[in-house]
């Protein structure tokens, strides 16, 4: 398995990684220092209270209800897996100067990965899905569940949050009421409408106290085992992730065919869920082909900013290996996708894949230089000439549009769907529901809501917009066939029992993929455009 950093900083970080241990724990408490510095600004900490006031609101109702069940949650497509797990495992090292105590902690950790690598190891053999028993208990409480809900709208909860926006966007005056307001009829236990609420009047507030300068990550975050079972009953209850993977893996299948060599290029990591099923694909084949992941994901904070990625890798060459399918895995942690080189292998299919995370990139609204750095990868894509390159997008909730109140409606509308699926396939009082509610969309809609500029990280286009950005960086549209539109729908949505109310249209060359007519994602299918100029 191959590391590759393309950092400035990589020569520093391997020599750091030399260092004596007693030197490292130094650094961390630094380092942890210097994260702390400002966060006991009075207005921060009235959110962060607010937020562990929630949090204990969330526990008291899971201890006190009699419906205590796993529940299922959906995540804004994928972005995935990655956002599921935390960002740094610190326990590694230990800021602790007892000796004995920091062995207590190394031993720990390492028990704890172990027992996440062998998670993830069972998740990839059972393609995520639940034991039957567990499903028909979630189904038939979720069944339970429906028929107590109740249509409580005393207040026109949306009405409310855009007049309370409107007051923040109007420096202020009158907001604190609004937000009392909102919280009086908010609840993080509550249904759909009462959780979306409690979700942006925290927004909200973040944005009062200062926006993106006055955001602090959770001080108590998750194992990630729990994370890991929170996506496992996410991806066994929600149909997004598992139409994407099949879409995506179904047109690579086709563009190997025949083919003795097949290398795919992978934007983002997800934690390496998608490929066990096309491993499974080729394995069934006379002649397996060898297999190359190179998988492109950012540097992780620490001394092993590409250790989530080596991870990944060595969980799917143990699956291959399993399969009897020769594979490889590379590993790339780069800052700018834009500047990372692909290295031709002789003889090989190229595909390259993204799902949900090209849109993490700086566009045009944000960067002065031209083209932006999602303009540049296009085009490093059509340079590669890809047999394939499957795109999988989120449909634009909040664009790129610079007025707040616009950006505002449509994120509420957005994730007005997010919560009604939520609430639509499982119990309210599930601990992996909440987790994913606090630890995943919360975060997510305050940095749509309090964050302007590059502090606002996710700027969602259209998939139709993307079709244009596309073409214009010398890509072609592959036309979708109907019959994978038809496979799909039976293999994930009939055969696997989704909800009713998840749905799957098509619109001329793209699938989309929705909820209650609302159309969330959209994949597509890509090749170089060997006729017609790019234009960036």
């Amino acid at each position: 398995m191959d590391l590759v950093v393309p950092s400035p900083q990589s020569e520093q970080q391997q020599q750091e990684e030399e260092v004596a241990l007693e030197h490292i724990s130094r650094m961390l408490m630094e380092e942890e220092e210097e994260v702390m510095d400002g966060h006991d600004h009075p207005a921060l900490l009235h959110v962060q209270q607010s937020l562990e006031q929630a949090a204990g609101a969330e526990r008291q109702c899971a201890s006190i209800s009699s419906m205590d069940l796993l529940n299922m949650a959906f995540v804004r497509g994928r972005e995935e897996a990655s956002k599921l797990l935390p960002r740094e495992h610190r326990l590694v090292i230990s800021a602790e100067p007892d000796n004995g105590a920091r062995a207590s902690k190394l031993m720990a950790t390492a028990e704890d990965e172990a027992g996440v690598r062998d998670m993830i190891a069972r998740m990839m053999a059972s393609d995520c899905q639940l034991p039957s028993e567990e499903m028909e208990g979630l189904r038939a409480m979720n069944k339970n569940n429906t028929s107590s809900r109740q249509q409580r709208r005393q207040v026109d909860m949306r009405t409310l949050l855009v007049r309370c926006a409107q007051a923040v966007d109007d420096g202020g005056r009158g907001a604190r009421e609004l937000l009392r307001q909102v919280r009086q009829h908010a609840s993080p236990a509550g249904d759909a409408t009462q959780r979306l609420a409690h979700c942006f009047a925290a927004a909200l507030e973040a944005r009062l106290a200062g926006g993106a300068g006055m955001i602090s990550p959770p001080r108590h975050r998750p194992a990630r085992s729990e994370f890991l079972m929170a996506y496992r009953v996410f991806v066994a209850t929600c149909c997004f992730e598992k139409v994407a993977f099949t879409f995506a893996n179904t047109a690579i299948c086709r563009a190997a065919a025949g083919s003795s060599r097949l290398h795919v290029v992978d934007y983002g990591l997800h934690l390496g869920f998608q490929w066990p099923d096309l491993l499974r694909r080729l394995a069934v084949r006379d002649d397996p082909p060898e297999v190359t992941i190179t998988l492109i994901d950012r540097p992780q904070p620490g001394f092993r900013p590409a250790r989530h990625i080596e991870e990944t890798g060595r969980s799917l060459s143990n699956y291959a290996r399993d399969l009897g399918v020769p594979f490889n895995f590379r590993a790339i942690a780069a800052a700018r996708w834009d500047t990372v080189r692909i290295e031709e292998l002789a003889g090989a299919v190229l595909a390259v894949n993204s799902l949900l995370k090209l849109e993490t990139l700086a566009d045009d609204s944000v960067v002065v230089d031209r083209p932006s750095p999602r303009d540049r990868v296009l085009a490093g894509i059509r340079t590669m000439r890809p047999a394939v390159f499957t795109h999988g997008v989120v449909n634009g909730f909040c664009g790129n549009s610079s007025f707040f109140l616009t950006r505002f409606r449509e994120a509420l509308f957005y994730y007005s769907a997010v919560f009604d699926v939520l609430d639509a396939t499982m119990p309210r009082a599930s601990h992996h529901r909440q987790l994913l509610e606090r630890h995943v969309l919360g975060p997510c809609a305050i940095n749509v809501v309090a964050c302007e500029g590059r502090h606002r990280t996710d700027r969602f286009d259209s998939y139709r917009q993307w079709q244009l950005r596309s073409r214009r960086a010398g890509l072609k549209q592959l036309p979708l066939d109907r019959d994978d539109v038809d496979k799909v729908r039976d293999e994930v949505i009939r055969k696997q029992r989704y909800h009713r109310d998840f749905v799957i249209h098509q619109d001329r060359a793209c699938l989309l993929q929705g909820w209650k007519g609302r159309i969330l994602y959209a994949h597509s299918t890509w090749v170089a455009d060997h006729d017609t100029p790019h234009s960036l």
